[in-house]
């Protein structure tokens, strides 16, 4: 069953679309969840690339991917960032349901994200590791900016 926000939204956009190349009701909702997916993973990458040069400057250098991806799965000093790939496993587990997607299913989702990566939302090593990398790298301050306008402007209607 469709919202009855969520039809108002159909027919205002059909009245603008030709009759080709209309979303299917699936598709609108799917849409802002897959944006907020790929900004996370920009987010995390350029997290990732921020750890790695403060843990290279701190601790010493890192020898290969291999040597890196032990780092990230066993080492304390990225745990923090698991948060985040716990997140976007949540949006790839919800986007590959066998159930429908529906407005509440991306609602929730999208709400994790406003509670991890609101920094007076977080609390914990989590919140002051990324208050530390949003202060230390504008590469983050930007990811950051990304996610955080799809988390307020990409919400389906309720």
């Amino acid at each position: 069953m469709v919202e009855p926000t969520i039809k108002l939204a159909i027919v205002q956009s059909m009245a603008k679309e030709p009759l080709r190349g209309r979303q299917s009701d699936e598709d609108m909702i799917r849409g802002p969840l897959l944006e907020l997916h790929d900004a996370l993973l920009h987010l995390h990458k350029v997290l990732l690339d921020s750890e790695r040069a403060v843990y290279e400057m701190s601790v010493g250098p890192i020898n290969s991917p291999n040597h890196f991806f032990q780092l990230l799965t066993g080492d304390p000093w990225f745990a923090w960032l698991r948060r985040i790939s716990q997140l976007i496993v949540a949006i790839d587990e919800t986007l590959d349901a066998k159930q429908e997607l529906t407005v509440l299913s991306v609602h929730a989702v999208m709400s994790q994200s406003v509670f991890l990566l609101i920094p007076a939302q977080t609390d914990g090593e989590f919140g002051a590791r990324y208050v530390a990398a949003l202060q230390r790298d504008p590469r983050v301050v930007l990811a950051h900016a990304q996610v955080a306008k799809l988390i307020g402007s990409g919400k389906p209607a309720a």
